[in-house]
């Protein structure tokens, strides 16, 4: 099944525990970032208010005890993409209160984590994100069947990652 509009945004309104996103490509072409990430390669400054929808949810839920987290999957050199996120986008999440970690693999193999980007909402229900190789979004599917491997993957990134704060330490993003 196939998840769009208010049918999608329910998943991020109605959660009652934790969010935990998988995010394995080095680029997204997402159109409502087209006019930031220009802005950001440009070298303008960030917009105020830059996400701030998405923070004011971040912010709720957190409030009422509920975890929004991430692992990114990196390799260097970042890509201009991931440049942008970890400039503009990550550090504001962040501090609305998303728990953001980076699994690096630019040296070391991949330790069994899939090549399929998800959301997983209280550990029962999965949402693969599926892309072109250009990184333009094709759709969001919910996932039908046994979760066991994605509770695996999501073990493996958390315990592969570093927050984000520290992977950012001495780098030039």
């Amino acid at each position: 099944m196939y998840l769009d509009g208010d049918e999608w945004n329910a998943y991020f309104r109605d959660f009652k525990r934790s969010a935990f996103r998988l995010e394995v490509h080095q680029t997204y072409t997402m159109p409502g970032e087209a006019a930031t990430f220009r802005d950001f390669l440009a070298g303008e400054r960030m917009p105020d208010g830059f996400n701030s929808e998405w923070h004011q949810t971040i912010r709720e839920h957190a409030a009422a005890g509920r975890t929004m987290t991430r692992a990114k999957i990196v390799r260097r050199p970042l890509t201009p993409y991931s440049r942008y996120l970890f400039s503009w986008a990550v550090p504001t999440n962040v501090a609305a209160g998303e728990d953001y970690r980076i699994v690096d693999l630019t040296d070391r193999p991949n330790p069994g984590l899939p090549e399929q980007d998800f959301w997983m909402f209280d550990e029962t229900t999965v949402v693969h994100l599926n892309y072109r190789p250009d990184g333009t979004q094709i759709n969001r599917e919910l996932m039908q069947g046994d979760i066991t491997p994605y509770l695996e993957w999501k073990r493996i990134a958390l315990a592969e990652a570093v927050p984000y704060e520290e992977y950012v330490k001495g780098l030039d993003v």
